[in-house]
């Protein structure tokens, strides 16, 4: 570098030689991916256009040519797209991501039980480690795993290994016997720990706009999960504010426009590296300081020799073709992927034992003015790239995927050819057209029309001066053909327009069947998107947060050989489907030969996701659910002491005939094996219900 270059208002900067190399080695990578992508810039900034109903610099009108309208309809149909993904995204009002325990877990059993019925010799033994019998604890039959959680679960696989050999696998068979799942205890936990994280990150909200740059322009970004030190707000007892930091993992969306994935890559997985544009305003780079392992001299050089931001060619077309100006910001450029080792080593990273002997390492590096601001190796295990980029429509030769407005281009641009027609023929079919014999006028005259004009003829002058003419209406023909257009959109891009508010469809969406059948049909379309979004973002996402937890979290209970389910697919059956099938289990679990056999904690949880309430809310758990059966019993017990038996017509089994002749017995509740046993075992009094280890 030049040193008149490095010499900014009096400071002189004296960058490191092979620091500078590798940051020009970032700085290069970025100049040759942005030149291979021009081609993709074009696209998305007509899909822009189309959006904001602007026309292009390239559009030419004829001087016949008065309307110059944009009929939006590009819009119209990314909305309905993009409103359709997220309905079906959060129909369970919560972030689509799972954890469940694999099928056969590793290191610990899938499930074990215990029945506190066992023999005396058992239990003698099992008091050594857990104090079942030597500290007066005892385990009453029906217990549930609430009660059993804290004495048999703890840390998992090290509390479980003592009593490894007088567990017995799988689940108990016995109404006493005490079941325990230690992979899917771990599943919830490491579930609920991720939820919490990706709602801490307003997940929910930069998936939307992921969502929505999809649609758009057929490919959305999301990054993460990444750690940030974020700030809580705390007061102490004195009222003084006195925040809390806590480093959490980090999710947000990146715009397509500031996102350059390897230029030879078709999908993340083929990425060798991805760089990332940042524009930031001093604040926001001075605040970089904060953040782990940036190199404050670093920043303040960057700062002292001002800002470098300089406006793309795209850029003046995204904010409404503002004048160009110079904008106060700086570019920073973030760059994750392989580079030589030795070109690491010789910019300043120190090296770890571990990478002494491969050639090339994965880096994360920030660059701004040729001067690194931060260098570290990637800290994921396994190493990944922490971006997920889902195509709207795949494109299987590129690493951009294809959305609605460029699906829709064409028919974009013959409906707004068709309604100009329509507009300017309506415009000269509405006024006359007038010929002048001007030998009948008085010479010199102005001959323009407007009302109350006179003109003055010649004396004597034979025949008519002024013929008025009406030009004939075609509008309609052309609005024939802009339906027609408006069809053929429909059938390009798969939602029709009558899932977004047109009314007057014509054929088999006049009828409610045929309604139905067409809105399968988009919903088909939309599968095909949603499906995407769960292969190339979310499963990818969850995966990635599930190895950050088992990385950097230090909380044993969270961990096990659990799996990532990504759940967008999940929601495009419609709930009101869910909810009839879930009634219609319900009801035959009525059944007192079936009804031991449904888990009804799950069937209600489910029915209040099908209906969009919030199970966790609403559902009690096997613990609240004893207490309030309790509470229910005692109220019951008190009413029935207090108010005398009335004759209920049809319940008493002695009177068939329903005339209300019997009274309501007051016995106890029949036992196992007696007439009129529901299926479900009497419980004793101060005793949890046993749930046949549903959890």
């Amino acid at each position: 570098m030049a040193e008149e270059d490095n010499n900014v208002e009096g400071f002189m900067v004296e960058p490191d030689g092979e620091a500078e190399y590798l940051a020009g080695y970032v700085q290069k990578k970025f100049d040759d991916v942005e030149s291979s992508r021009r081609d993709e810039e074009e696209r998305w900034l007509d899909a822009y256009r189309q959006y904001r109903g602007l026309y292009g610099p390239e559009t030419q009108f004829t001087s016949t040519e008065k309307s110059q309208v944009f009929i939006k309809i590009t819009k119209t149909k990314v909305l309905a797209a993009y409103g359709q993904i997220t309905d079906v995204l959060f129909a369970g009002q919560r972030f689509p991501i799972g954890i469940e325990p694999t099928r056969i877990p590793e290191g610990v059993e899938e499930a074990v039980h215990f029945d506190p019925k066992a023999p005396e010799a058992l239990i003698d033994e099992l008091s050594k480690t857990y104090g079942f019998a030597g500290d007066g604890r005892q385990i009453p039959a029906g217990a549930t795993e609430e009660t059993m959680r804290d004495l048999y679960v703890g840390n998992l696989k090290d509390d479980l290994q003592p009593i490894e050999d007088k567990l017995k696998p799988g689940y108990g068979k016995t109404p006493t016997a005490q079941t325990i799942s230690p992979a899917q205890e771990a599943a919830k936990k490491m579930e609920k720990l991720i939820l919490d994280q990706l709602e801490e990150s307003s997940a929910s909200k930069h998936l939307r706009s992921t969502a929505f740059e999809m649609a758009l322009f057929g490919t959305g970004i999301l990054k993460g999960p990444f750690a940030l030190e974020k700030e809580y707000a705390n007061w102490n007892d004195d009222g003084e504010y006195s925040p809390v930091i806590k480093t959490v993992p980090k999710v947000e969306n990146v715009s397509i426009w500031n996102f350059y994935p390897d230029s030879d890559a078709k999908n993340m997985d083929e990425c060798e590296y991805v760089i990332q544009r940042h524009r930031l305003s001093h604040s926001e780079l001075r605040g970089l300081k904060k953040r782990p392992y940036f190199r404050e001299d670093a920043i303040d050089d960057c700062i002292n020799m001002g800002t470098n931001y300089v406006r793309k060619w795209w850029e003046t077309d995204l904010e409404d073709y503002r004048n160009s100006y110079n904008v106060d910001r700086f570019e920073i450029l973030e760059y994750w992927g392989n580079i030589d080792k030795d070109m690491a080593e010789e910019a300043g990273l120190e090296i770890p034992d571990e990478f002494k002997d491969v050639d090339t390492i994965q880096i994360n590096c920030w660059v701004c003015h040729n001067i690194i601001l931060r260098l570290v190796i990637n800290p994921f295990t396994p190493k990944r790239i922490p971006y997920c980029a889902s195509p709207f429509e795949l494109n299987p030769y590129s690493f951009f995927g294809v959305g609605l407005a460029e699906n829709m281009s064409d028919t974009q641009q013959l409906m707004n050819g068709f309604m100009r027609m329509a507009v300017d023929n309506a415009v000269l079919s509405g006024n006359l057209i007038f010929e002048i014999d001007e030998t009948n006028l008085v010479p010199g005259q102005d001959l323009s029309l407007y009302p109350g004009k006179v003109f003055r003829r010649q004396g004597g002058a034979p025949g008519q001066a002024l013929f008025g003419t009406k030009y004939p209406n075609v509008s309609n023909e052309n609005m024939m053909m802009f339906d027609k257009a408006r069809q053929i959109a429909d059938d390009a891009t798969g939602i029709p327009s009558f899932s977004h508010g047109q009314t007057g469809v014509q054929g088999t969406g006049r009828t409610a069947a045929g309604i139905s059948m067409l809105m399968g049909a988009a919903q088909l379309s939309i599968k095909s998107v949603v499906k995407n979004i769960d292969d190339y973002l979310l499963q990818p996402l969850g995966e990635a947060f599930y190895a950050f937890n088992m990385q950097f979290n230090y909380d044993p209970e969270v961990k096990g050989d659990l799996e990532v389910k990504s759940r967008g697919t999940e929601s495009l059956m419609k709930n009101e489907v869910r909810s009839q099938r879930l009634l219609q289990l319900l009801q035959i679990s009525n059944n007192p030969n079936l009804a031991a056999f449904v888990k009804m904690p799950v069937v209600l949880r489910e029915l209040a996701k099908s209906m969009d309430l919030d199970a966790d809310k609403l559902i009690n758990d096997e613990r609240e659910a004893f207490i309030q059966a309790e509470i229910i019993k005692a109220t019951g017990e008190g009413m029935q002491g207090q108010q005398p038996q009335e004759n209920v017509p049809g319940i008493n089994p002695q009177d068939p005939s329903g005339g209300g002749a019997g009274n309501i017995g007051v016995g106890a509740a029949p036992l196992p094996e007696e007439q009129g046993f529901s299926g479900v075992p009497r419980q004793t009094p101060g005793t949890p219900p046993d749930f046949g280890g549903v959890q």
